[in-house]
């Protein structure tokens, strides 16, 4: 009997060898994220580079380029009106970044923690969707409707200014150099709000409800329970908002195209669109070439820099 048992487990073992394998986790991870890689390496690596090496040479877009070294980015450094754009870029930051962040932050708690407890969650999904159709609507679309209204003559703006008493208010708001850059910041305040504001109430689905209910009952109004419960409890969907709407800002191209093309006289011009310029109406293809790759650059840096934070910021909870 000893016999039978041990061949019967010799058998067992002999099928389980030799019987189909499971495939491995790693190889099927691969064949999914394949297409992926080879698009992004299509897409994204391969013109890149190639963007790369064309801001090395001086060249017209047509021709054989020529061979420069560093000359167009010794040529940069240089360059007044490079570094004003990046200026103007910063403002984005602030129009695109920070202000969103902050009042989507406010927004996000207001919805969740009163509109929603008082008058229903219909009504905070219904606001919600308000505040967010600036994201679905095109770029082009929201610039033009946006042009109409802050024109000069018989524009939206300036008729409501002139009908309620505030005609000394009325300006040229998109032409003079002094006020459209905050034109262009308002704009994209009112196209970039939606956003953190989605993320933000995704977020607040996750936090503990009797955590709200504890400070209330304890007597914290409804700023205190935001300051100490809200935003300790997303912090992660802080730095993911912050990353991706300052590189949206870094890179913000359609709605200077649609509202100023970089005017009046350079006023509202940020690097892309200063790339843009360079490399399709002034033809140095070379030079706005390097500006892009300085650009994107710049871009990877500061989106590392934020990754790290939040990195640190994660560990630091965890211990």
């Amino acid at each position: 009997m000893t016999v039978t048992v041990e061949r019967g487990a010799r058998a067992a073992g002999k099928d389980q060898h030799t019987g189909p394998r499971r495939p491995r986790t790693r190889d099927s991870y691969t064949l999914f994220l394949l297409p992926g890689i080879l698009a992004f390496t299509a897409i994204i690596v391969v013109p890149f580079l190639m963007n790369t090496g064309v801001s090395f040479t001086e060249w017209q877009g047509i021709g054989s380029p020529k061979w420069t070294g560093l000359a167009n980015y010794r040529e940069l450094l240089d360059d007044s009106e490079f570094w004003a754009s990046f200026r103007h870029s910063l403002f984005m930051v602030v129009a695109m970044a920070a202000v969103p962040t902050m009042i989507g932050l406010v927004l996000a708690a207001a919805l969740f923690d009163y509109i929603g407890k008082h008058f229903g969650s219909r009504w905070a999904a219904v606001l919600r969707a308000c505040f967010y159709l600036p994201q679905v609507l095109p770029i082009a679309v929201a610039g033009i409707v946006w042009s109409w209204i802050l024109a000069p003559d018989n524009g939206s703006l300036n008729e409501l200014l002139k009908a309620v008493g505030l005609g000394s208010w009325q300006q040229d708001w998109l032409g003079d150099p002094d006020i459209a850059l905050y034109s262009v910041m308002g704009v994209m305040v009112w196209v970039q709000i939606g956003f953190p504001l989605v993320v933000f109430m995704a977020g607040l689905q996750r936090v503990d409800p009797q955590l709200y209910e504890a400070a209330e009952l304890d007597g914290a109004g409804w700023w205190r329970r935001f300051w100490h419960i809200t935003l300790p409890q997303i912090r992660p969907e802080i730095y993911v908002v912050l990353t991706w709407c300052t590189i949206a800002a870094l890179k913000v191209f359609g709605a200077v195209y649609v509202l100023t093309k970089g005017g009046p006289g350079g006023a509202t011009d940020v690097p892309s669109y200063f790339s843009f310029s360079t490399f399709f109406e002034k033809t140095q293809v070379g030079y706005g070439a390097a500006i892009s790759t300085i650009l994107t650059a710049i871009i990877l840096a500061l989106s590392l820099v934020l990754l790290k934070l939040q990195t640190r910021d994660e560990e630091g909870d965890r211990t």
